[in-house]
């Protein structure tokens, strides 16, 4: 399958797949540091490349904007099903809640630079949205079917939607702690039934 950075179809090369990961781990770090506006010189700069290599791999702002937030989704997918093999069910859901936290104060800047994008948003939001539901069906799948907690009769995207609330109608450095608190009242709400 070609791609924009692999046109012929070939799997990358293994220097092109690190430099790749380079310039996603850099435009994370200096989205969340800084903002949408950080230039792509320094991003390139960050990652250790030069600004040709970060533009064959992102011909533009938005792709690069696009791929890191769904890197994002992808690592949050995977902590749910890592967490589902190792943890107890219950457990297992509110350690992954409070790593969607974790994310939120990491990437609300990143969120923000992703809806000011024009283009092709709903697929990209569909797609995440997807990943979400997916992971969380898995967590909240697995304490109902034991039975640590009644059928929430919800939508599961509700709890990120919960914490997603804290976190906007509470800016500032103490909105992760008051979403880590949400946590635990959801999980004790679900637990009540």
């Amino acid at each position: 399958m070609a791609t924009e950075a692999n046109p012929i179809g070939r799997k990358p090369r293994a220097d092109a797949e690190r430099n790749r990961l380079k310039l996603l781990a850099a435009a994370r770090a200096a989205f969340t540091a800084q903002g949408e506006l950080v230039s792509m010189e320094e991003v390139a700069r960050s990652a250790g490349v030069g600004i040709g290599t970060l533009y064959r791999h992102f011909p533009n702002r938005n792709d690069l904007v696009v791929e890191v937030y769904r890197n994002e989704m992808a690592r949050l997918l995977e902590a749910a099903r890592n967490l589902s093999g190792t943890d107890e069910p219950l457990e297992a859901l509110r350690l992954w809640l409070l790593l969607f936290v974790d994310h939120l104060a990491d990437n609300i800047i990143l969120a923000d630079a992703l809806q000011a994008l024009v283009g092709d948003k709903a697929k990209d939001d569909a797609a995440a949205t997807e990943q979400l539901s997916e992971a969380l069906d898995l967590l909240v799948a697995r304490p109902v079917s034991n039975g640590e907690i009644p059928d929430p009769g919800i939508d599961p995207l509700d709890l990120l939607r919960t914490l997603y609330g804290v976190a906007t109608a509470t800016p500032g450095v103490e909105w992760p702690k008051a979403a880590r608190r949400m946590v635990d009242i959801l999980i004790n709400g679900m637990k009540a039934g």
